[in-house]
């Protein structure tokens, strides 16, 4: 090997020893011209650069996602007293609690050793002889869905050891939370997900001593639930506001020397303490979210204030519009009406921000702030990022230092593979919209907010699968067969409810939720053949009822009083009573919601007032 060939890793800039081939639509890599062609085969070309570069997840605080811009300034939150404060009131801040982050994204050019050589070119056939042709491969653009503030913006270089290398060294930019049973233990690629992306209001980094709450522990002040379709067709960020009023409830959390404290739950307080409270940490945040709305967290994803200026400015800024001019002397936010393109510092400013736009709400601010982690998706997934080494070494580098997660997923092979399941949801069927809410009747002076009478429709929408726009359906056909065959085990006649024979099990519902389902079917619905068998013994996510076919007619009946749908009729065989008659078998799910409550999930999701999709552009107001 000559000189040119053993520089130091330190001296060698990755991204510019790969470069894009126009045929392949692969990163390759660029040798030295001098530096001789050694006989050992070449390393492997890069795992689809482009297709592996996941996004920025758009999230926390004020700007959603993971690192998806999790970390824009939201507002701090206001100390917790409940009725204390007004909505929206407090300065803006956050920062991943314990990070003391601070980096600006910069060229990750350090210890990577040097490429290995590729083996020497084939000598042309001999004559009369004819070699096999290359075969031609179709140019396309990989085009990858990089948001969540970057979170995804992996440059998966798996190319011998400088590749493996790289990635470990990203792995270490990575800090991670225990959450213990609070989220999944790993991530599922043929499951639909959800991703609580958080924000928080604490000082952290350099640069960073004049935002937020100078004594704050680090609360929830932006929050993102996302959710991505199983089937990868469409994905919903639903937005909670911090001063939306919830009942936290008790959380176990891991101590820094391995042993465990709970901390007890409070009703009736603002989302946002939920984090940081008390010692509570993001597996806190993530309990309270399945509280309020049952559906379950997989995993979380928290940043701070840097990942929206590193971020931002290792895409090479952000496009936002503003319908008017604003002068925020808080936010120190000044732009003239129009179009800007921002990064750094402006960015951050952007997106914390109360006073520039709507009635100077916390509500407006996320309107403002989903607007801008629209834009930045669509500028991820732009060939001009995509197409660049040096941007992406640079998301790849701001991304995993401005990241917090779970233990679940704090490795960077599995949020790679994150991010190619994100990647394959199109912008115009990502929606964006903020928790149904109204003014907090207990208030005179209203500060905080609760639950609309909506919000429960919005939950079962995104609990149950189904998206907020019209997307089409993969297996459509496979998928209306079996929702007409589900259908089919409604119909026929139903017998008399004074006939139905029913043996009733917690299968994972609450406690006593079979005692309280036997005395509403007894006193109010006429089912006078029916006991509590008490527990199942297993944990079931459905609630099921399973009959023999000449049950079928008292099945219908009992769907017909309890609002079962008709994938919860399991045609089998009964079972017998305790007066030795056969019997229907109900066991009641996670998804059991209590006596009288119907269980059919929706098949159309409502409409939120200011939803949107990220391929809309859209001015601030």
């Amino acid at each position: 090997m000559d000189a040119q060939g053993r520089g130091r890793a330190e001296n060698i800039d990755p991204a510019d020893q790969w470069v894009l081939n126009p045929n392949t639509g692969e990163y390759e890599l660029r040798l030295t011209p001098s530096a001789p062609q050694s006989a050992v085969p070449g390393p492997r070309r890069a795992a689809k650069a482009a297709s592996r570069a996941a996004g920025a997840p758009s999230g926390a605080a004020g700007g959603s996602s993971r690192a998806r811009t999790a970390a824009p300034g939201q507002g701090a939150p206001r100390r917790e007293t409940p009725g204390g404060g007004g909505r929206g009131a407090g300065a803006p801040g956050r920062g991943a609690p314990g990070r003391g982050v601070g980096h600006e994204a910069a060229d990750s050019g350090t210890d990577v050793p040097g490429p290995r050589r590729r083996r020497s070119a084939p000598a042309e056939p001999p004559p009369g002889r004819r070699g096999r042709r290359p075969v031609k491969k179709k140019s396309k653009a990989k085009k990858v869905l990089a948001w969540t503030g970057g979170t995804m913006a992996f440059v998966v270089l798996a190319v011998g050891t400088a590749g493996w290398l790289y990635l470990k060294h990203l792995e270490g930019n990575i800090n991670s939370t225990d959450v213990g049973d609070a989220g999944s233990k790993g991530f599922s690629k043929d499951e639909a997900f959800n991703i609580l992306l958080i924000g928080t209001d604490k000082r952290t980094g350099a640069g960073n001593e004049g935002y937020g709450d100078k004594g704050s522990v680090g609360h929830a002040d932006t929050n993102i639930l996302l959710h991505v379709a199983k089937d990868r067709t469409n994905a919903t960020a639903m937005s909670i506001p911090r001063d939306l009023i919830v009942d936290v409830p008790d959380c176990p959390t891991k101590q820094d020397d391995g042993t465990e404290k709970v901390v007890p739950g409070t009703d009736g307080v603002r989302f946002n303490t939920s984090l940081g409270q008390d010692g509570r940490n993001a597996g806190c945040t993530m309990r309270t979210v399945e509280e309020l709305t049952g559906i379950h967290v997989d995993h979380f994803m928290m940043a701070d204030f840097n990942a929206v200026k590193t971020l931002t400015t290792a895409v090479g800024g952000v496009d936002v519009c503003l319908a008017h001019a604003v002068n925020d002397k808080k936010s120190k936010l000044d732009l003239s009406a129009g179009p800007h393109k921002l990064q750094g510092e402006e960015a951050l400013a952007f997106v914390r921000t109360r006073h520039g736009f709507g009635n100077e709400s916390d509500l407006d601010r996320i309107k403002v702030q989903q607007q801008f982690l629209s834009s930045l998706m669509r500028k991820m997934s732009s060939g001009d990022t995509l197409t660049n080494p040096k941007k992406l070494y640079k998301l790849a580098e701001a991304a995993t230092k401005a990241l917090t997660v779970d233990t679940g997923i704090d490795d960077v092979g599995t949020l790679k593979d994150v991010a190619l399941e994100l990647k394959k949801v199109p912008t115009k069927n990502i929606t964006f919209l903020t928790v149904p809410v109204v003014d907090n009747p207990a208030e005179k002076v209203h500060a905080t907010v609760v639950p609309g009478p909506t919000a429960p429709q919005v939950f079962d929408a995104i609990k149950n699968d189904v998206s907020f726009t019209d997307v089409k359906k993969k297996q459509q056909a496979s998928k209306d067969a079996a929702a007409a065959a589900d259908a089919a085990k409604l119909k026929g006649t139903q017998s008399e409810a004074s006939e139905v024979r029913v043996r009733i099990l917690n299968g994972g519902a609450a406690q006593g939720s079979a005692q309280k389902t036997l005395e509403w079917l007894q006193n109010e619905e006429g089912v006078t053949k029916s006991e509590n068998a008490g527990n199942a013994g297993t944990s079931l996510s459905r609630t099921t009822l399973e009959y023999a076919p000449d049950q079928a007619d008292q099945a219908r009946k009992l769907a017909a009083i309890m609002g079962l749908p008709g994938s919860a009729l399991k045609p089998g065989k009964s079972v017998t009573n305790t007066q030795g008659l056969p019997a229907m078998t109900l066991t009641l799910g996670k998804d059991f919601k209590g006596a009288g409550v119907s269980l059919t999930a929706p098949v159309k999701a409502p409409e939120v007032q200011g939803q949107s999709t990220a391929d809309k552009v859209e001015c601030a107001k």
